[in-house]
């Protein structure tokens, strides 16, 4: 596609011509993202997300009395990708921040680089434990994978009043693999017996075999935290074993309705934790929701609406420092707490948002499969 984009904020009339402007009078927003390659839907709507924020904030008025750059590079979902990424925006763009990236892998890559550099870094979307521990400069807008899986466990056993469970997991994943061990935490704390707890590898295709084992077992819940492509791949044979059981999973699961729209009866009655429902009647979600829509041409996903609080969260802590100084900015990012679009967030000593989760359930309507909130869960 392309390896760095000069974004929006240069289309603006406001911002054109920002070459010639004087380094003092710009902030540099850098990103890095998936663009291309296999998790680029999650990176486009990232950056789309933080990108409307930016814009927003541009219709509105300058930051500091400086104009916004914002330059985004690709990384293609990958690792090494990813540190060349952001050693060009540090070292070429001479950034003052930065966002990103999108999937764990990625972020823990940059992670380092940023804590070494010094610079304010906020990630949406990277969910392992290790991203924020790289340093204090570092923060995501998005919950942990332990939270979230344990947030479902809780919910299994208590909201559902299920007894019993069963977990499918990837072996190989630490996103997988954390919610796994977490939700089994959880749930077993709220009353609930695991049944089983089924590992399999990222390239498996077949699941018959597991599955067989599951359904002897007959657990009313089974909990899938995967990625959506595979969580199609994966729920499409249950139903075809034919499981009886509730079938749960994380905030990967976004995107699986679209996957499983040729055989809506395998997630049909499904629920899954997500960080927002773009149908909630929050007027402030719903007016993000219309902006997002006239903007990209599509409903904003999970993904979406934490890069809009990420742009958010990045403009406040420099409003509120005052400066482009590094230490400034990140202790205006500590004394985050504000409303945004996924929830209320502050931070903990982590570095990690204390936010509630949504309950998203999937169901068929006239053969069309959709996903509504069902409840929250507060932390």
């Amino acid at each position: 596609m392309f390896s760095i984009i000069m974004i929006g904020l240069l289309i603006m009339s406001s911002l054109s011509g920002c070459a010639s402007t004087k380094e003092s009078d710009v902030i540099k927003i850098g990103a890095s993202f998936a663009l291309t390659g296999d998790v680029a839907v999650y990176g486009i709507a990232a950056r789309n997300g933080v990108e409307l924020a930016l814009k927003e904030q541009e219709e509105i008025g300058n930051v500091l009395g400086k104009k916004i750059q914002f330059v985004v590079e690709d990384n293609k979902g990958s690792e090494v990708d990813a540190a060349n990424a952001f050693n060009k925006l540090v070292d070429r763009e001479k950034i003052d921040v930065f966002l990103g990236s999108d999937i764990s892998g990625t972020t823990l890559a940059i992670a380092e680089l940023a804590a070494e550099k010094n610079i304010p870094m906020v990630t949406p979307t990277a969910t392992a434990w290790d991203v924020t521990t790289k340093g204090d400069n570092i923060f995501r807008a998005c919950y942990i994978d332990a939270f979230q899986g344990g947030m479902m466990g809780k919910f299994a056993a208590t909201d559902l009043q299920g007894k019993t469970a069963a977990i499918l997991y990837d072996v190989g994943s630490d996103f997988s693999e954390g919610n796994a061990e977490a939700f089994e935490e959880n749930f077993v704390e709220n009353g609930g017996t695991i049944l089983s707890k089924q590992g399999y590898t990222k390239d498996d295709q077949d699941f018959k075999s597991i599955l067989t084992n599951v359904k002897n077992q007959n657990p009313e819940v089974l909990f899938i935290p995967d990625y959506y492509e595979k969580v199609a791949l994966i729920t499409r044979q249950v139903h075809e074993v034919g499981i009886d059981a509730i079938l749960l999973g994380v905030d990967g699961w976004d995107g699986v309705i679209e996957q499983a729209k040729d055989f809506p009866d395998a997630v049909d009655g499904a629920y899954f934790v997500n960080h927002y429902s773009a149908d909630d009647p929050n007027p402030e979600i719903q007016r993000f929701v219309k902006k997002y829509k006239e903007t990209y041409g599509e409903l904003p996903n999970a993904l979406a609406a934490l890069g809009y609080d990420t742009g958010k969260i990045i403009l406040s802590a420099i409003e509120k420092a005052g400066t482009l100084d590094s230490n400034a900015i990140i202790k205006a990012l500590k004394e985050t707490n504000g409303d945004y679009i996924t929830g209320h967030i502050q931070f903990d000593e982590y570095r990690n948002p204390i936010k509630s989760v949504t309950v998203l359930k999937i169901e068929k309507v006239d053969d069309k499969l959709v996903q509504k909130a069902f409840t929250t869960i507060e932390p």
